[in-house]
């Protein structure tokens, strides 16, 4: 089953990855450490097979949100969502189960300062549902 875990954060300059550039300033420890969990993570899901694909997302003000409403076509800057935490950006990953998945996204960094959400990609056939 394929999961999509979305990882929101926000930080004090639009840089990857994420968690280096928080509210808090971190010691070069934590921030080395930080660094250490991410790539012990990243390599673990890469020789399982279990990461399908990732990308950080460019800042939120140069993005657009797009709204079609009683036929006129709303276009804005953004996403400027209520809360101050944006996605950053998205893992894709295939394993056994949405425990699994859960388990694989509370070991990013990120989920320190942000939030890391996880959802099941449905298939073509929606069965998951």
């Amino acid at each position: 089953m394929k999961y999509l875990i979305l990882l929101h954060n926000n930080p004090t300059s639009w840089k990857h990855p994420m968690f280096l550039h928080q509210d808090k300033e971190l010691s070069a420890e934590e921030r080395d450490a930080r660094m250490a969990e991410f790539g012990m993570l990243m390599e673990e899901i890469s020789k399982s097979g279990e990461l399908v694909d990732a990308q950080p997302l460019a800042d939120p003000v140069l993005g657009r949100t797009v709204r079609m409403r009683d036929g006129a076509l709303a276009v804005t800057d953004g996403p400027f969502a209520d809360s101050k935490e944006q996605m950053a950006g998205y893992f894709v990953v295939d394993c056994d189960s949405m425990d699994r998945a859960v388990e694989i996204a509370s070991r990013f960094p990120d989920t320190r300062d942000g939030v890391a959400e996880v959802r099941p990609i449905m298939d073509q056939s929606g069965s998951e549902m």
